[in-house]
Formats: structure tokens, sequence, C-alpha cells
């Protein structure tokens, strides 16, 4: 339990650092130059591999047990976490969710961190995902604060969102796949 702490103590610090310590950032940008994001991609993959050992290593203790349904919502909104995730994909003009929401990337973060709260009732489970929907939650509030009002993107071709949601299709298929051959059950049974 103590790795999956310390990974996402770590996830936390190197994505907010330079929103919540600029000058630290800044210091170590002028010191270290372009290695200074070496630092931090080097950060943000240690901080996963961390929460990944943790969490497989981490005993399994039953905080709750959930009821069944809940693998269906989770699944729905696994489906919407991706095709929320993607939204944030073209650079101009967005899909239609695109021009509604702020930050798709973090939103889509909290859909899944919440789709996952929902179907694993173990402690390590609300540690691991509870951490992130706050670090999600966190984030948006920090950006919003320095960045101030937002102006919604226009809206992409109807092409852009017919391939998104086929992107969406496959990539849910794909994550189903590999939860199977690591021996997760995505749709219950």
């Amino acid at each position: 339990m103590t790795l999956l702490i310390i990974g996402l103590a770590l996830w936390w610090a190197a994505h907010l650092l330079k929103r919540l310590a600029p000058d630290l950032r800044a210091n170590m940008t002028a010191k270290m130059g372009e290695a200074s994001k070496g630092a931090f991609a080097l950060a943000i993959v240690a901080s996963v591999v961390l929460m990944t050992i943790g969490y497989r290593a981490a005993d399994f203790t039953v905080i709750w047990q959930p009821p069944g349904f809940l693998t269906h919502i989770n699944n729905l909104l696994m489906v919407l976490s991706i095709y929320v995730f993607g939204a944030s994909g073209a650079k101009d003009a967005k899909v239609w969710i695109g021009t509604k929401i702020r930050h798709p990337q973090l939103t889509a973060v909290k859909i899944w961190a919440f789709a996952h709260l929902l179907v694993n009732g173990d402690l390590a489970s609300i540690i691991l995902f509870g951490g992130i929907l706050a670090w999600a939650v966190v984030s948006v509030i920090v950006i919003n604060k320095a960045d101030g009002p937002w102006t919604p993107p226009p809206q992409a071709p109807a092409k852009k969102e017919v391939t998104l949601i086929i992107v969406t299709l496959v990539l849910t298929a794909i994550i189903a796949y590999v939860h199977i051959w690591l021996g997760v059950r995505p749709f219950g049974g």
C-alpha cells in the first residue's frame, strides 16, 4: 500500500507543480533546460509504475461489496470516458462534447475513476481511483482559477464526430480484451 500512496503523491506533485509552484518549476527549467521536461515525464512514468506495483501488491481489504448491476453502469461510463477523452484530440475545432466541456481529458479521467470506484470496493481501489479522481477535481479547479474565463472552441465537421465514435468503440473493445487477458471480467459473470 505504501508504494501505491507514494505513486499517487508523485503523480499529484508532477502534475500540479507548475501550477502551484511556478517559481520552483521555472528555476528547474532554468537550471536543467529541456532536461526538466524529461525529469517530469520520468516522474509521471515512475508514479504510474509505483501505483501499479503498489496496487497489485496491496492486501485485498473489502470495504464494501458492489452490487452486480454497477458493472453495466461502469461499462457505459467507460465508453463515455473514452469518447470524452478523445474530444480533446482536435486542435482547432472540437467535436460537440468538446465545445461544452472545458477540460475533456480531466473530465474523462474523473469519469474513469468514478466508474472504477463503482465496481471496486476494496481499500486499494478506493485509494487509487479515489486519489486519481481527487487529483482531477483539484486540477480543474487550479487550472480554471489560473486561466480565468473559457471561450468554447468552434464545432468540428460531423465527420470528426463519426470518426471519434468509431475510435471510441474500437478502443473500448481493445480495453475490454486487455482486461479479459489480465483476468478481469469487465462484463461481469
